[in-house]
């Protein structure tokens, strides 16, 4: 009877053995397992920054891109020794904080990897995260509504970093001053996206329903929510020709770049010049625009 074929893959005194390296991922890119894990190698340093310490969901895809896919929050079974878990609620997660837990998963086809705002155990989020969702699978405005939503923030003191989710949509990520509260910091986001949709009635919209919005380009500032996670910066997608969460600057989004442009083949080379632009953001006073805010709404 034959036997699996495995490969051994090493990383200092970590050995993973690889069963079927040579499964297509994804087959437009000639990406096979094996490649797969090791570009998460070459992109580990970067993300995992973003994942550890934070509630993860993970979406596996067993046959490749092409194939089922299931989300999984619960660690899988059995857990190796080195992987950390932690609970939230009744949900006993893995700690994405080492390059040997990325690979683990990489190697179970965990293909998108999804993070919470808030820290495990914190209640305060250390980042602000606004969702432009278009409803159009090809949206050519999304980088417009991104530039819109970012001369708004600067207008109001604050900066944040836009970054594709790898799939159709931008995610506006804003480091913050821990200190707001996620009600606090949903109705900020209520208030920019409402703002938004009045002054841009043609491009945005705030209903939460898909049959609602036309062609609309949806600001979803209900996802902000305690556990709810969102494409990490930098975790592949599961779509046709590989695509990466990719931070850019806002000179960037206005030369209106596409989320296929960044991909696991081309992504490092982007990193090498321009480090992380997150982690180089300082955090931003937030706190102290929603107290501005709110005592101009005062009588």
């Amino acid at each position: 009877m034959p036997t699996a074929q495995k490969t051994v893959l090493k990383l200092g005194d970590y050995e993973l053995n690889v069963t079927h390296p040579d499964k297509p991922i994804w087959p437009d890119r000639n990406i096979t397992k094996l490649v797969y894990l090791q570009q998460l190698i070459k992109l580990g340093p970067y993300l995992l920054p973003h994942t550890e310490g934070r509630y993860l969901t993970t979406i596996r895809f067993p046959e490749g891109i092409g194939g089922t896919s299931f989300y999984q929050k619960n660690a899988p079974q059995p857990t190796p020794g080195f992987v950390r878990t932690a609970m939230g609620g009744s949900i006993r997660y893995v700690v994405l904080d080492s390059m040997e837990t990325l690979l683990w998963l990489g190697s179970l086809y965990s293909l998108e990897l999804h993070v919470s705002c808030e820290r495990i155990g914190e209640t305060l989020p250390d980042r602000w995260i606004l969702d432009i969702d278009p409803s159009l699978e090809e949206e050519p405005r999304i980088m417009e509504a991104a530039s819109l939503v970012g001369e708004l923030l600067h207008s109001l003191g604050l900066d944040a970093v836009p970054k594709t989710s790898g799939a159709t949509g931008v995610q506006v990520v804003m480091p913050i001053e821990r200190g707001p509260t996620f009600d606090e910091l949903r109705a900020f986001g209520k208030f920019v996206s409402e703002y938004l949709a009045a002054r841009h009635p043609e491009l945005f919209t705030v209903e939460r329903f898909k049959k609602d919005r036309g062609t609309l380009i949806y600001l979803d500032y209900l996802q902000f929510y305690p556990g709810r996670t969102l494409a990490a910066p930098y975790t592949p997608r599961a779509r046709p020709g590989a695509p990466v969460s990719t931070p850019l600057t806002w000179e960037e989004v206005g030369r209106n770049p596409a989320a296929a442009d960044f991909n696991l083949f081309n992504i490092h080379e982007r990193l090498r010049i321009r480090g992380d632009l997150i982690s180089r953001m300082k955090p931003q006073p937030l706190a102290e625009v929603i107290r501005s805010m709110e005592g101009r709404r005062r009588p």
